[in-house]
């Protein structure tokens, strides 16, 4: 259940600074020539739409996308890649619910597409990380010594020099 308020607070975090950079830099543009006008109208265009497209949106996707998330792992009693794509999916399809069936299958496959995407390169990095970073050598018996330089200078073995 923590999960679920954790996903939901930094979707909504994560919705509210793009959000802001977004409509900071459209109401910006969009604003008449002197920084003055161009400052206020993307003040105002913080203040009036970011709210509603970027915090609000994020918070609401994260929080449904991590309650079926952790439906699916309660259901299948295991955590893998298949949950995400399917809470995806999922969230993409009952999110467009109120547009009608045909959105609903286009949300949905976007949905799955995404999160598929994000999990495919997750695992690549995973592989391409460890076989970058083999395990080294065991460390010897008496760990300590190897790492003496590290140590505050009364802890070390080795003789002070002043």
């Amino acid at each position: 259940p923590w999960r679920i308020v954790d996903d939901c607070g930094g979707a909504f975090t994560m919705g509210a600074i793009g959000g802001g950079i977004f409509q900071a830099i459209k109401g910006f543009r969009n604003s008449p020539v002197g920084v003055n006008h161009r400052l206020r109208g993307s003040l105002t265009a913080i203040k009036t739409r970011a709210p509603q497209l970027g915090a609000g949106s994020f918070a609401v996707w994260g929080g449904l996308f991590s309650m079926i998330d952790c439906s699916m792992v309660r259901m299948r009693g295991k955590e893998d890649p298949w949950n995400s794509i399917t809470s995806g999916a999922l969230t993409g399809a009952i999110l467009a619910a109120r547009n009608g069936p045909v959105a609903m299958v286009g949300s949905a496959a976007m949905g799955g597409i995404l999160l598929a995407l994000i999990e495919g390169a997750g695992i690549l990095l995973t592989r391409f990380a460890s076989t970058q970073f083999p395990n080294g050598k065991e460390l010897a018996e008496d760990a300590s010594q190897g790492f003496a330089l590290l140590m505050c200078p009364w802890q070390s073995s080795y003789p002070r020099v002043n």
